[in-house]
């Protein structure tokens, strides 16, 4: 059994589903996995570091799951196609694919064009790769659903990071072209922009030697409460089931996007007296 849309909005089944979470060796990945699998989907958990998905695999299986683990770049074509050969082999044809893999990259504009390439695979073409791999496939089965893990940096910014903050709003951007192009196809996309959450990518900025790296930590960590990635997978689920394309596990951003939309001249006056009570 395969999973399948519900009703008109593009909704998942999760139930019986087959589902790739990449990133998924620690932090929102991990939590993904888990809560995918408890709700009755079977997983591929795919990440660079093989102990990391090893044991999120195994955490799955030791509550009851189904999932596996597999060492794979997904900002590759390559690391891609493997997860989804992998899952057609043990579980059946792929219905859902989590794009959550990302990086900060380097602080301020960086200062090696390698650093932009790599964060741009990572945070972006990896989007684009995997839609390339998954969509054709359910345009012939008539249905499937795509879920790009962004960050409200996405729909605001990130300071001190630039690298970060152009990806995450063009990983958004790519986002809504998916669900405008195939959302009258049977496929659904969900795009999930939370702001702080406690993960090693954020406990990893937080205690850098670099100074912009920290200022970015603490914009984040100043900006709202800091959510666990339980709660962001409890979202994303819960909108994969129902459709739904925008993720906030912080509602304020919401209001923080309205804001930016409606005087954005304001709005950058009031990130830069931001960035200045941060010492940027």
């Amino acid at each position: 059994m395969t999973g399948a849309p519900i009703g008109d909005n593009g909704g998942m089944q999760i139930e019986g589903s087959v589902a790739v979470i990449t990133g998924a060796g620690s932090g929102i990945g991990r939590a993904l996995a888990r809560e995918f699998a408890a709700a009755g989907a079977t997983v591929v958990a795919g990440d660079v570091s093989s102990g990391g998905v090893r044991d999120t695999a195994e955490q799955v299986r030791s509550a009851g799951g189904k999932a596996v683990g597999v060492v794979a770049d997904a900002a590759t074509t390559e690391g891609i196609t493997s997860l989804v050969d992998v899952a057609r082999a043990e579980f059946g044809p792929v219905d859902v694919f989590v794009v959550n893999a990302g990086i900060i990259g380097a602080p301020g504009l960086g200062d090696d064009e390698a650093d932009w390439d790599r964060i741009l695979d990572v945070n972006l073409r990896a989007h684009v790769r995997a839609a390339k791999v998954v969509v054709p496939e359910w345009l012939e089965r008539g249905h499937g659903h795509f879920v790009a893990v962004a960050s409200a940096a996405g729909l605001l910014t990130q300071v001190g990071a630039a690298g970060y903050s152009v990806t995450k709003h063009a990983a958004v951007g790519f986002a809504e072209w998916l669900s405008i192009t195939y959302g009258d196809k049977g496929i659904g996309v969900s795009c999930v922009c939370p702001m702080g959450v406690d993960t090693p990518l954020l406990t990893g900025i937080t205690e850098s030697s670099d100074p912009a790296a920290r200022m970015s930590a603490a914009a984040v960590r100043n900006a709202g409460e800091v959510v666990g990635p339980e709660r962001v997978a409890e979202l994303t689920v819960e909108a994969v089931r129902a459709g739904t394309f925008l993720v906030l596990p912080h509602p304020a951003v919401l209001d923080m996007y309205r804001q930016k939309g409606a005087d954005y001249d304001r709005w950058l006056s009031g990130m830069r007296r931001y960035q200045a009570s941060l010492g940027g």
